[in-house]
């Protein structure tokens, strides 16, 4: 069922972490991959150098900026000859406390937050499908947070960034369904990433991963797999779900 033989996908903020999972099951199931990352290019060929199959390439960005996102995607169609999968994974945290920041300090965050988790998340949404539209299919998955729904008291930026991605990701499953294009959104809880690490290795670690009766916080397979099987033949049903991947850490009906 988990074949994708020849698919065009990118991976936003696929340098590392889940990024890099999903780029490798990709292509380990027969995708040509493109790497997207932001500024760390020597983690992006890490993760090139260690795909197998191909071609795959890299693609440099800054999602938060327009201009960025329309060339990166042109790129890819350009050097794959199309785009039949888009993984909207590429996202920044911040923590900004609001009894502890200044007022600009607070602007400042949830511009940049919002600039690249929702407002560049849609900027690539809008460029790949139209690529699809003009294909006459297409399958784009978002990569949310469980923090979208349980809330971000730190990082509230953060939080209203992917609940308005899982609201772009309904509305777009219903504008692009007549057009053969699947638009699916995966919410993972706490993942054992470079992102994360601050938070599990600190004093709040232990508390994080009791939050989860499995006594632990997921691997980046664990996210990477469910991602590949909402993007897979057979998934269309889905189109609009929001899957949420937390252990069991947060439940809700």
């Amino acid at each position: 069922m988990l074949r994708f033989d020849d698919k065009a996908v990118l991976v936003t903020g696929a340098s590392r972490g889940i990024g890099r999972e999903i780029a490798r099951l990709f292509a380990e199931r027969g995708a040509r991959v493109a790497v997207h990352y932001h500024s760390n290019s020597a983690a992006a060929n890490d993760t090139l150098a260690s795909l197998p199959g191909g071609p795959h390439l890299t693609v440099q960005g800054d999602i938060s900026q327009a201009a960025d996102v329309e060339r990166l995607v042109n790129q890819v169609v350009q050097e794959m000859g199309g785009l039949d999968i888009l993984i909207n994974n590429a996202a920044v945290y911040e923590d900004h406390p609001l009894a502890e920041v200044s007022y600009q300090e607070w602007q400042e965050s949830w511009e940049r937050v919002i600039g690249a988790n929702l407002i560049g998340t849609a900027n690539v949404l809008f460029c790949a499908a139209q690529v699809m539209i003009k294909q006459g299919r297409g399958r784009i998955v978002n990569v949310s947070s469980r923090g979208a729904f349980r809330g971000e008291p730190t990082g509230p930026a953060y939080g209203a960034s992917k609940a308005g991605l899982n609201a772009l990701g309904q509305s777009m499953a219903k504008y692009l369904a007549p057009f053969g294009i699947y638009v699916m959104t995966i919410a993972p809880g706490f993942v054992l990433t470079d992102m994360a690490a601050d938070h599990l290795e600190g004093e709040h670690g232990e508390e994080i991963r009791r939050q989860s009766p499995l006594n632990r916080v997921a691997a980046v397979t664990e996210i990477a797999y469910p991602v590949l099987f909402l993007a897979s033949e057979g998934a269309e049903w889905l189109t609009g779900c929001i899957l949420d991947a937390n252990g069991a850490s947060y439940l809700r009906s």
